[in-house]
C-alpha cells in the first residue's frame, strides 16, 4: 500500500482490494494527502451490488463486451482441486474453474 499510495500520481486515487492481514498498516504524510489531492479508497469484491451488477456482467458477456473466456487460465475437475490450490500458491495460474465431473 505504500508503495502504491507514493506512485500514486497528483489527483489520484490508490484502491486497496482484496483483504489484508489484520495487523497490516500503512503510513503516508498528511500534507501530501492534502497537496497532491490524492485519494485513498477500500473495495470490498470489487464494491459489487449483485442483484444490480450480476445481471449487468451476464448482459456484457453475451454481448460479446466481457471476455470472461479469455481470463480462464484452466478448467479443472474435483480430482484435480489439490493441484489446482498447488497452482494458486506458485503463482503458476491466475483464474481456474472448478467444473464437476463429465461436464
Amino acid at each position: 500500500m505504500e508503495t502504491a499510495y507514493l506512485v500514486t500520481r497528483w489527483g489520484g486515487t490508490t484502491v486497496s482490494a482484496g483483504l489484508s492481514p489484520i495487523v497490516a498498516d500503512f503510513s503516508f504524510k498528511q500534507s501530501l494527502l492534502v497537496s497532491e489531492e490524492k485519494t485513498i479508497k477500500g473495495s470490498y469484491m470489487g464494491s459489487c451490488v449483485p442483484v444490480r451488477d450480476i445481471p449487468r456482467f451476464i448482459a456484457l458477456y453475451q454481448q460479446g463486451k466481457l471476455p470472461v473466456d479469455r481470463m480462464v487460465s484452466q478448467r479443472i475437475g474435483f480430482d484435480e482441486l489439490n493441484v489446482g490450490f498447488d497452482r494458486l500458491q506458485d503463482v503458476a495460474t491466475v483464474r481456474q474453474i472448478l467444473v464437476p465431473h463429465g461436464v
